[in-house]
């Protein structure tokens, strides 16, 4: 304000009537007040600032609280699919290994049914070759009487 009123002085010393110079001064005050910034518009400038530093912390706190809650989540989701595949793998071996069981024991009752066809064909062979006998006998005893 003191600059206005030695420019107000200046201006007047130098022979400008005296209301133009309260007109030059008048506008140069209307444009300080418009463009220039004073110490409370710093000021409250510098709160804002603050205010905004502040909420952005938080914000990246809280951002960084649901990230870490997210990652814990998926670390556990991924220990249950870890778990879930080591049960199926252990079915599914268990699996294949009562179906090796399987298979080894077909061989075994393969062999046992050929068994019992050779046994029962030995006896069907037997049989045919007593009645063919007996026929071939009685046929002779036939002839011969």
């Amino acid at each position: 304000m003191n600059a206005l009123y030695s420019l107000y002085d200046a201006l007047v010393s130098i022979n400008v009537p005296t209301d133009k110079a309260r007109a030059v001064v008048d506008a140069m005050e209307r444009d300080m007040a418009a463009i220039l910034a004073t110490k409370r518009d710093v000021e409250l400038l510098r709160q804002d600032v603050e205010g905004l530093r502040l909420a952005a912390k938080s914000d990246i706190e809280l951002l960084t609280q649901d990230l870490d809650s997210a990652r814990l989540a998926a670390k556990s989701d991924i220990e249950l699919l870890r778990q879930d595949l080591d049960s199926a793998r252990l079915a599914t071996k268990s699996d294949v290994e009562l179906l090796r069981k399987d298979v080894e024991g077909v061989p075994l009752a393969a062999k046992s049914d050929i068994e019992l066809l050779r046994a029962s064909m030995t006896i069907r062979l037997g049989s045919m070759l007593v009645v063919g006998l007996g026929i071939l006998l009685g046929t002779l005893r036939w002839v011969i009487h």
